[in-house]
């Protein structure tokens, strides 16, 4: 079936305790961007469910980096973006009815700004073909019906989604978002970014921080157990060198075995990646505990008829727990 365009991309909600210190690293210098431009409607395929995309996205969010809120029944996501000419940032709304994005940074960088942002919410997400494939099922049918339009909760960075997935491992999502804002402060860099014209009020001023740094980084320093501190270290350096590239468009199957081999890195943190750094829309994330117990009181037994949108299937289970 067609797909229909408006006119004008996980770390599971909990899985267990781990401690979370206060990291410390070098302080970077501070950069500024130029204010956001006018506001314009970005396109994706109907219907379109940013209420709850917009809540998934509020979880993963690192502070200092992403910010959320509501104005007048507006939901707002504010965010910054390191591009190839400098610094820029996002913002993002949904009302109910359109998805607008307004963009601050170099003019040469919105393009790909724009690319980026439609990641973060699976702008071209197959709706009709996943309606219908998960709609049919008796175990996923009141969940399709209830969010039409579900959407993957994506990224705007490949690598920077990747070492969120490592730092959630085995914590809840609220911990994991707080290791991360350390992370940032220790090793990210300060922005200066100007308030936006629909009067929201932005809660970013960090960029998250480059491959390059997290790779030079103390294991021993960072705010998590020492074992996930060296793989992040590991997981840094091979994406800063090139010798693990994640690329949205290439082979989720390769790029997963590529995830496993690296120390510290397992089928959940592996998964997590793909589906949100990399918007692959087959993964079943079945080593979540959270997706465990739904599937576990819904009696699903096996999901090979969910395929190929098995990512979609794992979000409504997430669902409740968001």
């Amino acid at each position: 079936m067609a797909r229909r365009r408006r006119a004008v991309g996980v770390a599971a909600p909990h899985r267990g305790r781990a401690s979370c210190r206060l990291a410390a690293g070098p302080a970077l210098p501070a950069g500024r961007i130029a204010g956001f431009g006018a506001a314009r409607r970005l396109g994706t395929t109907e219907p379109f469910d940013g209420a709850t995309l917009f809540a998934f996205l509020r979880r993963f969010a690192v502070p200092g980096v992403e910010a959320h809120d509501e104005v007048g029944g507006v939901l707002g996501l504010t965010r910054t973006l390191r591009l190839a000419h400098g610094p820029g940032a996002v913002r993002l709304t949904w009302d109910g009815a359109a998805l607008r994005l307004a963009y601050a940074g170099h003019p040469d960088d919105e393009d790909d700004a724009v690319v980026r942002v439609r990641r973060l919410v699976d702008a071209d997400a197959p709706v009709d073909a996943v309606a219908a494939r998960l709609g049919d099922d008796p175990h996923l049918a009141d969940d399709v019906a209830s969010s039409p339009g579900l959407r993957l909760p994506g990224a705007t960075d490949t690598a920077e989604a990747a070492i969120q997935a490592l730092v959630s491992q085995q914590i809840s999502m609220a911990a994991a978002a707080r290791c991360s804002a350390k992370l940032t402060e220790a090793y990210g860099e300060r922005l200066v970014l100007p308030g936006v014209a629909d009067g929201s009020e932005t809660s970013v001023g960090w960029l998250f921080p480059r491959m390059e740094a997290l790779a030079a980084s103390d294991p021993a320093t960072l705010p998590m157990p020492r074992a996930r501190g060296r793989a992040l270290v590991g997981l840094a350096g091979a994406l800063a060198s090139g010798a693990l590239v994640l690329d949205p468009d290439a082979s989720w199957p390769e790029q997963r075995v590529a995830l496993l081999a690296l120390p510290g890195i397992g089928p959940w943190t592996a998964d997590v990646v793909g589906l949100r750094a990399l918007g692959a829309r087959d993964v079943l994330l079945g080593t979540d505990l959270a997706i465990r117990r739904q599937l576990e009181a819904r009696g699903v037994g096996a999901t090979a008829a969910w395929a190929p949108y098995r990512s979609y299937a794992t979000v409504h289970l997430w669902r409740p727990y968001v």
